[in-house]
């Protein structure tokens, strides 16, 4: 398919602009977030240490995010790391208990009726909301919080309501939805490989 040259030339100057805005939001969160990310590290690593479990929910991409992460525990971020697999779950994967929830209890609870019955004192809870404003998130983090659960949560904005609901809140410094996902992710895999490390490397 031929384009014309300026078509050609707005499309690489969109691709090189949406780039340069993917580093500069990660090199904020290096200058913003660090302290807080290490302290989830703390956590975790802690509640893998007294036999917990982490959990995670989000929706949409967020959804997504919870599912990948959950994995990377599940099964192993760095091949060259000889590990037994580490326990996480994400609460975003069960189609009917999501469908029934939403059905039954209204949505905003489906994520708090799963933690409510899976958790336990010494877990972690990991929420994933762009906006800290997410009803079913925020209900997640009240009732871990009731459980003794540790809340972590990745947020972007201001954090929302759920800054003030998280043991560590990790505020992406942007206001872009797409720029707070790719900083979601990137601050996942981070802890996530520096819990490997220091728990089997």
């Amino acid at each position: 398919m031929a384009h014309s040259p300026l078509t050609l030339v707005y499309r690489q100057s969109f691709i090189q602009d949406s780039l340069k805005a993917s580093a500069e939001t990660k090199l904020r969160i290096a200058e913003q977030c660090t302290a807080d990310i290490s302290k989830a590290v703390d956590f975790i690593i802690r509640t893998f240490n007294g036999k917990g479990k982490v959990m995670l929910c989000g929706n949409g991409g967020s959804a997504a995010d919870a599912q990948h992460l959950a994995t990377e525990f599940v099964i192993r971020l760095s091949p060259a790391i000889k590990r037994p697999g580490l326990p996480a779950i994400a609460l975003t994967t069960d189609a009917s208990n999501l469908t029934a929830g939403a059905n039954d209890i209204g949505y905003d609870n489906v994520f708090a009726r799963s933690v409510e019955a899976l958790g336990r004192p010494g877990d972690l809870l990991i929420g994933i909301s762009t906006s800290g404003n997410s009803e079913s998130v925020n209900n997640a983090f009240r009732t871990a919080r009731a459980a003794g659960i540790t809340t972590v949560g990745f947020l972007g904005r201001d954090g929302g309501a759920a800054k003030e609901l998280c043991d560590v809140a990790i505020v992406v410094p942007s206001t872009d939805t797409q720029r707070i996902q790719e900083g979601h992710i990137t601050i996942g895999h981070i802890i996530f490989q520096q819990v490997e490390q220091e728990m089997f490397g």
